[in-house]
């Protein structure tokens, strides 16, 4: 039987309580103060209270306050006919369950008691996580015990002793720069300068600058001469992030280093030597990438002298559980916080899903959920939907959905006449005069090929009958690679 408790100062609401909630599966008991509510709980033992903000004595916020101190699994919903953002805020920074305005809609009481209470059996389960990972262990962040991170761990160890350069693969998220810092870390030049610097996040323009500096006047807006990162890196290690955006002029600047150890400031002519260990990443497939043209082949050969290929989350679903641990534990570090757990079901969820993005979305749904949780214990009602459902989506706009149904509309006539096809979405279309019918259709075309692939470009492409460059100028264009791994 589920123990629930009232607190607050109204005899009416009290009498109400004890009214609504009369059945032979609840028991209710009430108090009216803090003070007493405060006595109740020693020896009632409620697995739910609720509780009125302001009250005669100690305040209801005062009161959760000390309920936390005492317990901070049992599930608090606060209560108040004065309803401010700011008392909202106050109580749910305290750690209440949930916040209720007076007067009461019966049937919303009813469900969020009951979701109340599934909440506070869901953390009284035992947990499926035992503690995994020693303090020790994964110091570098690089959390993984599946046969395909042994081999990333093993490559990382090979180039320890070395200065070659290092080309870092995989899908976006799965933790490429965590891997370029554990090789430097590692490496003979660890107590020598180590520069990031992501190629696709500095327009253009402003790259090739960055990379090599340059002299004065060498440009609108260059006043002084300027130290570009190679320089600053001298004797060290520069990490080149995502690479394979770079344009082929500067890639043929990068080649020019990697040939001859010097660089030219952009608006010079002297070269400088440099020495400089190199370590690139990218999530392209750079071998496609040069078979389109858009990467130097003497380039990726001069990058690919040692290739360190990470796994996508969804082939190592083994290590999830290890994962998990690692961020419940640095989460709660560094906000200064006991960590959480994650119940059984909770953590099935999580496995199952297919994490297009990776190590990196794992981590935010963890930081999201924490935040959320309503407990000590992370519970299935906590995750995201789209990973209770066990999939993710490309974000949709009113358009599309709106096509969605035209086209689930026409699905019988596609298995007969595709003309049949284009000529009823056609009359559909001019009903829908905000609606260009050409891209959304070539939109849900290219979502669908990638959900099809699960996110294979070049399966894609092929099923869509373009060149794989095509295709990703139609991701870009339509804003799909945000939400499905197309690399």
């Amino acid at each position: 039987m589920d123990k629930l408790l009232l607190i607050d100062d109204e005899d009416d609401v009290r009498y109400s309580f004890k009214r609504i909630f009369n059945s032979p599966e609840l028991e209710l008991e009430t108090a009216a103060s803090g003070e007493e509510g405060l006595e109740v709980i020693k020896s009632f033992q409620p697995d739910l209270v609720l509780m009125d903000v302001r009250m005669g004595g100690i305040t209801g916020l005062e009161t959760l306050r000390r309920i936390r101190q005492d317990d901070a699994k049992l599930p608090v919903i606060m209560m108040t006919a004065f309803g401010t953002t700011q008392t909202a805020i106050e109580a749910m920074k305290l750690g209440a369950y949930d916040y209720l305005l007076k007067p009461f809609d019966v049937p919303q009481l009813k469900q969020l008691v009951a979701d109340a209470l599934k909440a506070a059996r869901d953390m009284k389960q035992v947990v499926a996580c035992e503690p995994l990972l020693e303090s020790e262990d994964y110091d570098m962040g690089i959390v993984g015990r599946s046969q395909p991170m042994q081999e990333v761990f093993k490559m990382i160890g090979q180039l320890a002793g070395s200065d070659a350069t290092a080309l870092i693969t995989g899908e976006s998220g799965t933790g490429k720069e965590l891997v370029a810092r554990a090789i430097y870390h590692n490496s003979q030049r660890n107590d020598q300068p180590y520069l990031p610097i992501n190629c696709a996040a500095i327009p253009e323009n402003l790259l090739e600058s960055e990379l090599f500096g340059h002299e004065k006047g060498a440009f609108t807006g260059a006043t002084s001469q300027r130290i570009g990162k190679f320089e600053q890196c001298d004797q060290g290690t520069l990490f080149l992030d995502e690479i394979g955006d770079m344009t082929l002029a500067t890639q043929a600047k990068i080649l020019r280093v990697l040939q001859n150890g010097t660089i030219e400031r952009v608006g010079g002519n002297k070269p400088i030597k440099v020495d400089v260990r190199i370590i690139a990443a990218t999530n392209k497939r750079l071998e496609e990438a040069v078979a389109d043209r858009e990467f130097r082949e003497d380039l990726f050969y001069r990058l690919n002298v040692v290739r360190v290929s990470l796994p996508p989350l969804r082939e190592r679903p083994g290590d999830i559980p290890l994962l998990i641990d690692y961020f419940l534990k640095t989460i709660a570090d560094t906000e200064g916080s006991k960590a959480k757990s994650i119940l059984e079901d909770a953590q099935a969820a999580l496995v199952d899903y297919t994490w297009p993005g990776n190590v990196r979305e794992l981590e935010n749904v963890l930081r999201r959920t924490i935040v959320m949780a309503k407990g000590d214990a992370i519970r299935t009602d906590d995750l995201p939907s789209d990973i209770r459902t066990g999939g993710a989506a490309i974000p949709t706009t009113p358009q599309t959905r709106a096509l969605g149904q035209a086209m689930a509309a026409v699905a019988p006539a596609a298995a007969n006449d595709i003309s049949a096809v284009a000529a009823t979405l056609f009359q559909w279309s001019k009903s829908q005069p905000d609606l260009a019918v050409l891209p959304a259709v070539e939109r849900e075309l290219v979502a669908h090929a990638l959900r099809e692939t699960n996110g294979n470009q070049v399966q894609a492409s092929k099923l869509l009958g373009i060149t794989r460059a095509t295709l990703r100028k139609r991701i870009d264009k339509f804003g799909i690679k945000q939400a499905v791994s197309v690399e």
